[in-house]
């Protein structure tokens, strides 16, 4: 209970209010020649936190975090980034079961949230 306190309270620290995409995944952006040529799915864009796109973009892809973290240009809160990855999934494992399908299938939502504990 109390991890889950801790991780929620990274979350919901104050930030600044921005134009967010809202499920920036790799699968939405299209590259050619290493540019950004299109992002698509943007039914979820709204305002919020910058930082939840940081985390969903790279949620399954941790190892590239310092990669898109150097060209973000400013201090991030890794706590922040780690607590978004875990709504993000826990989000995800709702979205799953609404939509009839199994999230504790191996290597679904359910094993990437066990994965962070």
């Amino acid at each position: 209970m109390n991890r889950n306190r801790e991780v929620a309270e990274a979350a919901l620290r104050p930030w600044n209010p921005a134009f967010m995409h809202g499920d920036l995944q790799i699968a939405h952006v299209f590259l050619e020649d290493d540019e950004v040529t299109g992002v698509i799915d943007w039914s979820e864009a709204g305002r919020g936190d910058a930082l939840y796109d940081v985390a969903t973009f790279t949620l399954g892809h941790e190892e590239r975090l310092d990669d898109l973290l150097a060209g973000y240009g400013t201090d991030v809160d890794l706590d922040v980034i780690h607590a978004w990855w875990s709504v993000r999934s826990l989000l995800v494992v709702r979205w799953l079961a609404e939509h009839g399908f199994d999230p504790f299938a191996p290597g679904c939502e359910v094993d990437v949230l066990k994965a962070r504990m």
